[in-house]
């Protein structure tokens, strides 16, 4: 039986593909500049990695172990450029501001390692789940650092909205700095790394301060049983 709350907090805290795994690095630094770009990636993968799971799974028990991982590839592909040939015709704007990493996802290795770790040995739901707190995840950490990237480099939050959510979102649009000249290094892929670590180090402080915590909480041992010796009849 598969233990859905291991599988949510895994994809969103614990095992993140972002925070822990490391994994889809290159796409997550290079289009963080603000939350809009976070946004339409971190939503076309998670798009990707759950119905690239939910397809692995169905397939799991036909697919001969010599041609896996190409299989994976194909499905994988196949999904990218569904969700490529939507942002074309729905937010195209966005779409090549997005560029090349779009195209990318076929090989993010966050959802190729999804798919051979758990979807190909889990069934349907727990797959799917999977899949979606993954991107759900992976998401989370996109727009927290697009928006750490954008205010301090622009001064502005939810800049461009109505790219991807049409003309209702046009003033979404937040100023939190006036007359603002710009953080150039914020929005360089400098100071993505330097943005990528912080949050990094922040999850490791988070964690060990739980950990404390549960160990504190934790009730201590009193050394274990002792031998009690009884003199006397015992009637």
């Amino acid at each position: 039986m598969a233990d859905y709350k291991k599988i949510t907090l895994d994809g969103l805290w614990h095992n993140n593909p972002a925070l822990v795994q490391l994994l889809g690095l290159c796409p997550l630094l290079a289009v963080t500049g603000s939350v809009v770009n976070a946004i339409g990636l971190g939503v076309a993968s998670t798009l990707v990695l759950t119905g690239s799971n939910l397809t692995v799974s169905l397939f799991r028990h036909f697919v001969p172990e010599s041609v896996r991982l190409p299989i994976f590839v194909m499905i994988i592909a196949s999904f990218v450029t569904s969700i490529e040939l939507l942002m074309q015709a729905f937010t195209y704007e966005l779409y090549q501001i997005l560029g090349i990493f779009i195209p990318l996802i076929v090989t993010n290795c966050a959802i190729m390692g999804r798919a051979d770790a758990f979807a190909c040995k889990n069934p349907v739901g727990a797959s799917v789940l999977d899949g979606l707190m993954m991107g759900l995840g992976f998401t989370l950490v996109l727009m927290i650092l697009g928006a750490m990237r954008e205010v301090l480099g622009l001064g502005t939050l939810f800049a461009d909205m109505q790219l991807l959510f049409g003309p209702m979102a046009e003033n979404w649009k937040i100023t939190l700095i006036g007359d603002y000249s710009g953080f150039l290094f914020a929005i360089l892929p400098p100071g993505a790394f330097v943005g990528m670590g912080l949050l990094i180090a922040v999850k490791n402080i988070v964690d060990a301060r739980l950990e404390e915590r549960r160990k504190a909480r934790k009730p201590k041992s009193d050394g274990g049983s002792r031998r009690v010796r009884v003199t006397g009849t015992i009637n």
